[in-house]
């Protein structure tokens, strides 16, 4: 099939070079021209593992092109992928300028019957939106031409959305339309050999199915956190806790380790937009706005420990941070926990040393140059000399640590552990002050 894709983001980019890898013809489109440049020498502009030789692959094989020209990528495909970005406005809820702004253009250019697919996670009732556009577009022209707008929301898990993308649980697609369906399963026919994994629904419920899978499972860490702060209050050991309910297969382990909060572009932006909507429609959702009033305060919790570590002073202080993506396996910053930390801690007067395999030239190009942020090579050198380290991110290389070898590293021996990675006793047999997420020897309880 011939398909248009219009965003080169992780969305676009991981949809359209995963549709090529399995023979479709794709053109991605992009109005930013210096990234469309740099991905046609092989430059790309996101880190998502696996991604770079796929794109590099199919590109060489003539399957996957990129184009800033609009007009271009309208013509190539009769399905045309709407995966562009949808950032929260100030109250919260999405944005659709760019959205519609692609569906104007599909509608100016088109000259042929379309599927147009919304993919980028958008509010229940967009699709229609995206059809009247398109409609009024068609009509400023004086054209009546046929196409169908369908929802196909993405479920992809940065660090792992090429996984996701190829062996998925379920490809959801909302439509009426037997020409969309038809079209879809040949879409995805590769993707979906060893069974069917499509499930058409109505569009406004594909729509709702996107945002309500990201709250659940945002629910699910804000609950574990909050369980974890009432564990260090009655001391209980929240990672003996997980472990007992995780066994219940009702509950299951994913999603359910307590830590620093989730960051991210999708569960912070959908969970405020969902409550948005609801908000919108006369409805006040209460346990949304309880998961994302958790997490905001589960973010500060690195910090809180900190000034429990030194008795509230930590001006002139030096802490080492390991990690600073939201999560492993990505570059992204975007909610980080890391950056709730270190800009509290700028503003009580502490400097930062820090690495991140990925992530460092992100954070230089939010944070430029300033004289209380070092970015160093190598998670040894952050280390040396600090006040104390914090983990924000569970990266596999920080998961084995010499703690014997890490206090005589620091100036204090002051560990703070986001992310519930080692074990309390051995941590402190070595000497170290261990502060942890939930762990029975954090604090001492208060009842």
């Amino acid at each position: 099939m011939n398909i248009t894709v219009f965003g080169t983001g992780y969305v676009g980019l991981v949809t359209g070079a995963c549709l090529s890898d399995v023979g479709h013809h794709v053109m991605c489109v992009d109005v930013d021209e210096a990234k469309i440049a740099g991905l046609k020498r092989g430059v790309i502009p996101i880190y998502e593992p696996g991604l770079e030789p796929m794109v590099k692959r199919n590109f060489a094989e003539g399957r996957l092109r990129f184009t800033t020209d609009a007009a271009e990528g309208v013509a190539f495909g009769e399905l045309q992928f709407i995966a562009v970005g949808t950032p929260p406005d100030e109250d919260g809820s999405a944005d659709l300028q760019y959205v519609l702004a692609v569906a104007d253009t599909i509608g100016r250019h088109m000259d042929s019957y379309k599927v147009v697919i919304d993919k980028s996670t958008v509010p229940v009732g967009t699709a229609d939106k995206v059809k009247a556009t398109i409609a009024r577009a068609l009509a400023g022209r004086d054209l009546s031409l046929l196409f169908d707008v369908c929802s196909n929301p993405e479920f992809l898990k940065e660090g792992a959305a090429i996984e996701d993308f190829t062996k998925s649980a379920r490809i959801v697609v909302g439509t009426d339309s037997e020409a969309v369906r038809e079209r879809m399963r040949e879409c995805y026919a590769p993707y979906s050999r060893n069974h069917d994994k499509l499930m058409f629904m109505d569009v406004r419920a594909a729509e709702l199915t996107k945002y309500a899978a990201n709250a659940m499972l945002a629910t699910k860490i804000s609950f574990m956190n909050e369980i974890a702060n009432l564990a260090e209050r009655l001391g209980a050991d929240v990672e003996q806790v997980r472990q007992g309910i995780g066994s219940d297969p009702r509950i299951g382990y994913q999603f359910i380790y307590p830590g620093c909060g989730y960051g991210g572009s999708c569960f912070p932006k959908d969970v405020q937009a969902l409550a948005r909507t609801a908000s919108q429609v006369g409805y006040e959702a209460e346990l949304l706005n309880a998961v994302e009033a958790v997490n905001s305060r589960q973010k500060h919790i690195l910090f809180d420990k900190l000034k429990q570590a030194f008795d509230g002073d930590l001006a002139g202080r030096s802490i080492a941070i390991w990690g600073l993506s939201f999560k492993p396996n990505t570059d992204d910053m975007r909610a980080a926990p890391s950056r709730v930390l270190m800009e509290s801690l700028w503003t009580a007067g502490a400097s930062v040393r820090a690495y991140d395999p990925e992530a460092m030239k992100e954070t230089a190009r939010i944070y430029g140059e300033r004289d209380d942020l070092t970015l160093v090579g190598h998670q040894d050198e952050a280390v040396a000399g600090a006040d104390a380290l914090v983990i924000c991110t569970e990266w596999k290389q920080f998961r084995t640590v010499d703690f014997k070898w890490l206090k005589k590293q620091l100036a204090n021996p002051v560990l703070v552990d986001g992310r519930n990675l080692f074990d309390p006793k051995q941590v402190k047999a070595a000497g170290l002050m261990y502060y942890a997420v939930g762990r029975a020897d954090s604090l001492r309880p208060v009842i």
